[in-house]
């Protein structure tokens, strides 16, 4: 940092914000820190009383921090994001369409740790809405050496550190179980629950199966909807380990491969998640899907609707924060639950 004299601060930047103040009009910062002087800032600087400027020189091997987050910004953007202009030396990211969110993790912390420089993201693996906040960049000093946003490309890799999945399933199918709704006995109130949450990511629901109890009818209900093209094959009820619950029992005999029966979260232990050979997911849906606000559905639903096939490892990775607290008034996704 030095002091020059104005005229002599074209192609320097300034070290702290210059305010102005215009009688019943404007009084605000003219100039923020980080601004380059230009040619015709120089009358203006002059008329608010500032005949020297205490600036950063720029010199050889430094980057001004505008610059810098322009390059933050490169190892971040994707197909689906949009940038904001850059402002006081930090960019945003910004979702352009629905999808699914995602970071590379191991990639982000290497970059985060070169020190002097920031991205900050939201949570991976969650689902975003078109004007949503993604991520902001920005290096901590005014300007920056050159050698250490390399280490950051290094850090980073070839590819984007962050992902906008679009939705690629489009429809679903529900194989809704137990007698007492096949009879007519009760109201089948599970369905419109699970048809709600479908069309928030507008999936179309092509049909609805009522096959009753016991593995060979669940079994039978689940290839009739394969029949249908559906994309995704949901199971409602029968998920816990009672004689009479079967659905865990009807998916395995569909032929689907199962990757998980359980999951480490509060409401939704009793979860299952197969794939069958074509790729088709299945679903078996526990109770607490018809009247919790937030359970494992939704936290896999969006990742398994982007085609993003789950494994074991992945499931076992959501205890920490799997556990729902709760709230009289549920805000998911604003709140710590599936994070």
């Amino acid at each position: 940092m030095k002091l020059i004299k104005t005229e002599d601060a074209v192609g320097h930047v300034l070290c702290h914000d210059l305010t102005q103040i215009i009688k019943d009009r404007y009084k605000d910062a003219r100039f923020r820190k980080g601004h380059v002087v230009t040619r015709e800032d120089i009358p203006v600087l002059l008329s608010m009383g500032k005949e020297h400027l205490y600036v950063w020189e720029v010199t050889p091997g430094m980057v001004h921090e505008d610059a810098a987050a322009r390059r933050l910004l490169a190892l971040c953007a994707n197909q689906g994001m949009e940038p904001t202009a850059v402002k006081e030396g930090k960019i945003e990211l910004r979702a352009a369409r629905d999808g699914l969110f995602r970071v590379d993790r191991r990639r982000l912390l290497a970059v985060n740790s070169v020190g002097e420089l920031m991205i900050a993201t939201r949570r991976g693996d969650t689902p975003v809405r078109q004007g949503d906040r993604l991520a902001g960049m920005r290096v901590i000093p005014l300007v920056i050496g050159e050698a250490r946003l390399r280490a950051a490309e290094s850090a980073a890799g070839d590819a984007p550190l962050l992902e906008l999945l679009p939705y690629r399933r489009r429809t679903a199918a529900i194989a809704a179980t137990g007698n007492e709704v096949k009879s007519g006995r009760i109201q089948d109130t599970f369905t419109p629950v699970v048809r709600e949450k479908l069309a928030e990511y507008g999936v179309e629901t092509l049909a609805v199966v009522y096959s009753g109890d016991g593995v060979e009818e669940v079994a039978r209900a689940i290839q009739e909807l394969r029949g249908t093209g559906a994309e995704l094959i949901l199971c409602t009820g029968g998920m816990s380990v009672d004689p009479d619950d079967s659905t865990p029992g009807g998916i395995r005999a569909s032929g689907a491969r199962i990757v998980t029966y359980g999951a480490p979260v509060l409401p939704g232990a009793m979860f299952l998640l197969g794939y069958f050979q074509d790729g088709t997911p299945v679903m078996g849906l526990p109770g607490c899907v018809m009247y919790a606000g937030a359970t494992i559905f939704d936290l896999v639903l969006p990742r398994v609707l982007a085609g993003v096939e789950l494994t074991a490892a992945e499931f076992a990775a959501m205890g920490e924060g799997g556990l729902c607290l709760g709230c009289g008034e549920c805000r998911w996704p604003v709140c710590p639950f599936g994070t």
